[in-house]
């Protein structure tokens, strides 16, 4: 019984590995760039001060979870929580 656990855990873990996207395709470069380049405005917003709103906070945890994201393969979803970050970073010191 132990032996058919081992199995099937290990089955389940090669399918899962199997799922992830391909890191160096374009698409995970775009995750990579975006999440880079969002952070730097991020850290530029922060030092002007704008560190404490609402827009920013909300702008760094989507920046995380896209990072989180990319980093397990969810490259169109990473891209997605950049570009919703981007839109809450723009909203800052308006």
């Amino acid at each position: 019984m132990k032996s058919v656990t081992v199995v099937a855990l290990i089955l389940s873990m090669a399918v899962l590995a199997g799922c992830a996207g391909n890191p160096s395709s374009p698409i995970a470069d775009q995750c990579r760039n975006g999440v880079a380049a969002a952070y730097k405005q991020l850290d530029f917003d922060k030092a002007k001060g704008f560190d404490g709103t609402v827009e920013y906070t909300k702008a760094a945890s989507l920046l995380g979870a896209a990072k989180i994201q990319g980093e397990f393969g969810k490259y169109a979803d990473c891209i997605e929580k950049v570009h919703r970050a981007r839109e809450y970073m723009a909203r800052i010191g308006n």
